[in-house]
């Protein structure tokens, strides 16, 4: 049952495993490049900003959720 409540819970929604290989995949882009183009590199760090932003929110609803489990543990 948790499983299905978990999978529910992220259902059309990327998580944090996500952003992290598309953070990595921008990181790997950069570390192959011999010269980088301007834009395209501006680009790329804009979408590391998005998903680090993206993993942050996600790791402070994971907080929550196990704070209310926390609590309900404790009760």
């Amino acid at each position: 049952m948790a499983k299905t409540k978990t999978a529910g819970a992220g259902a059309g929604k990327e998580g944090l495993k996500e952003y992290l290989e598309k953070i990595r995949t921008i990181s790997d882009w950069f570390e192959a490049q011999d010269e980088i183009d301007l834009e395209e590199a501006l680009a790329k760090i804009r979408e590391a900003g998005a998903l680090i932003k993206a993993s942050k929110a996600r790791l402070t609803e994971v907080e929550n959720e196990f704070e209310e489990i926390k609590k309900g543990v404790e009760e």
